[in-house]
């Protein structure tokens, strides 16, 4: 499955309060080739607990100056540049949208997906 950054986009900008819309960051994720720690990396095996995500988004929608988040995590058996993930974090300033970015990225990378790096 795949998802589209700008379906995503077009529904927040749908759903959201104008006045409330003044920055959008766009995190696309991709399988690489080489790992972190070096290593050639053949494939990814992908999931995640949804309602895990669920939970997640919901918390950070309560941030101050956010409008809206959209998240979408493929799963399965990925190849080298299938997207691995889109997060959307919409917002009235940077100086609200930024931080709540960056910390949301790093709370699905850590507590929602599970990947194993299938080595060549």
């Amino acid at each position: 499955m795949r998802s589209s950054v700008d379906k995503l986009l077009e529904e927040i900008k749908k759903n959201s309060n104008p006045e409330n819309l003044g920055m959008v960051l766009v995190h696309n994720g991709i399988v690489r080739e080489i790992s972190r720690t070096g290593k050639k990396i053949k494939e990814m095996e992908l999931s995640f607990d949804e309602e895990k995500l669920k939970k997640v988004v919901s918390e950070f929608e309560k941030k101050k100056g956010i409008e809206a988040i959209k998240v979408w995590i493929n799963k399965g058996r990925l190849k080298i540049g299938d997207d691995i993930m889109v997060v959307i974090v919409a917002g009235k300033f940077r100086k609200d949208v930024v931080p709540v970015f960056e910390e949301l990225l790093s709370k699905i990378k850590e507590e929602v997906v599970v990947e194993k790096e299938i080595q060549s």
